[in-house]
Parts: C-alpha cells; structure tokens; sequence
C-alpha cells in the first residue's frame, strides 16, 4: 500500500511540475519587432508601457505602431494558460478577445480572433494539427502550435503559428495570422525585459530593443516639488519612473523608493539632517534621472 500512495504522489508531483513549466507570453516589459519585405524590408515596433486597471483586472497598455492611442491592453491569465486583448472604445465601453488559449490539445478547435489587424476580425474555426518542441534564443525548447483553418472556415485559408512564451508569430493580436514576410508580415524579434527573448534574422541584422535606446526625454516629464515648511519632496509625472534612490554629498545611498506606474512618488526626508541631497530617478534600460533637493 505504502508502495503504491507512493508511486501516485510521485505522478501528481510530476503533472504539477509539468503545469508549472508553462512559459508566460507577458513579463514586466515585453517588446515586439514586425517586418515586412516590400521593394524593401521595414520593421515596425511596439511594446507594452505600463499597467492599468479595468474591471478589477490588471492589464498590460500596448504602446508604439498602430497602438499610440494606449486604448488597447493585454492581460494573461497564467493558471489558465490564456491571454486577452481589450479594446477601450472611443465613445466609451469595452470589448474584450480571447486571443490564446495554451491548454489545446492536437486536434482540438478554437475560433481564432484578430482585433485591430489586417486579417479578419473573426478568422473562423482552426485546427491545432501539432505541438513540437523547438529551441529559442536560450537553448531552451518551448512549444510551437501548428494550425490550420478547418475545412468549413471561409474567413481564413493560410496556417496560423503559436509559439510558448511568445504568442502569434504574426502580430500580437492576431493569433490566426499567417507570418508571411512578403504580405502582412512576420515577427523578427520579441523581447522580455528588454533580454531577446525569440528572433528570426531572414531579413534583418540584429535583435537592438526600442528600450535599449529610448532618450532620456522619457525621464524629462519629470518635476521634482517641495514645500519650503515640510520635509517631503515628490517627483510628478513619474509613471515611468522604475525607482529612485537618494543619496548625500558623499555619494552615500540613504534609500531606494521603488515606483509601480504611479503618476506621484512621495519621497519623505525627515529622518535626515538638513542640507542638500541628491536624487537619481531611473527606469527601465538604466535610463537615469539627476535631481538636487535642499532641506
């Protein structure tokens, strides 16, 4: 008997590890590069920047490309294996799209949905023909879905291909476009944490991250206040804003606030002597900040 409990918690060990081995499409900063090749390659680039909150849920704003208006969040639900794209509308309203779905099966279906793309918005049943395991940029394999559109579906006539920890290898939000670098277009790079993360160099050089080199004017917003009558500080116009430490004339670290997306970081200087203190805002890329506060 003792054999047998044994050899059963052994398995349901296993199948959790192995549900804990699926790699998430988000992390904290995630970046994708799109090219096209017509009479000339081009590359288009968009992001995620920052969080918000809609619904009770946190979401992740895509930014760059045709998503400047920062209507158009992403947000993934990691135990489920699922990723959503939400769309904000102008008048006002929401409207939300099951993109992926990594707990399919070979042979299962799902109704591919391509918001906001140039593939149709509703791209009809697909099937999930193959799972193979193949390597990324780190060696590791991580598993590649196959599709193909089923034999009823009139919206879509091409093969659509997911990739663990990376979504479509077409664009984000379109999980049943077909990556074609001579029509709509392929995935070249995708980055997380500004670290390359998947990358197909056919038609480009190099995998370089926008955050890699964004300027400082991303940090120039930023505008540090004080009243003469009080020992608090605060930076304004600080979303992105990673953390900021506080140093004395000698270069001594006094503390590091940390900062999650918030428009005001408080910086309270009351347990130190008066003078002046140095203040270096940073962000993410090592995108630094210079301010000088007299107390």
């Amino acid at each position: 008997m003792k054999s047998i409990i044994t050899t059963v918690l052994f398995f349901i060990g296993a199948f959790a590890t192995l549900a804990q081995n699926y790699k998430p499409i988000l992390d904290y900063r995630n970046e994708w590069h799109f090219t096209t090749c017509d009479f000339g390659c081009y590359t288009d680039k968009y992001y995620t920047d920052g969080d918000t909150l809609v619904g009770g849920k946190i979401y992740k704003i895509l930014e760059g490309y045709h998503f400047i208006s920062r209507t158009f969040l992403l947000r993934e639900e990691v135990s489920e294996k699922k990723l959503y794209f939400l769309k904000i509308r102008p008048g006002g309203g929401t409207e939300e799209f099951l993109l992926y779905d990594f707990t399919l099966e070979v042979g299962d279906t799902i109704n591919m949905l391509n918001p906001i793309t140039p593939f149709p918005q509703d791209g009809g049943y697909f099937r999930l023909d193959s799972i193979v395991p193949r390597p990324l940029v780190d060696g590791i394999n991580y598993d590649h879905f196959y599709f193909s559109p089923t034999p009823t579906n009139s919206n879509s006539t091409e093969n659509a291909i997911w990739v663990e920890g990376v979504g479509s290898l077409s664009l984000i939000n379109a999980p049943g476009g077909h990556p074609d670098l001579n029509g709509v277009g392929a995935l070249s790079c995708y980055f997380k944490n500004t670290e390359v993360f998947y990358s197909n160099l056919d038609s480009i050089d190099d995998c370089v991250p926008v955050y890699m080199n964004l300027p400082e004017r991303m940090l120039r917003e930023v505008i540090i206040s004080k009243s003469n009558s009080s020992d608090i500080c605060w930076l304004n116009n600080a979303m992105h804003v990673k953390e900021a430490n506080v140093y004395d004339l000698s270069g001594k670290k006094l503390m590091t606030i940390q900062n999650s997306f918030n428009q005001k970081m408080t910086i309270d200087l009351s347990r130190f002597n008066s003078g002046m203190y140095i203040i270096i805002a940073r962000r993410m890329g090592d995108i630094k900040r210079t301010f000088k506060i007299v107390k």
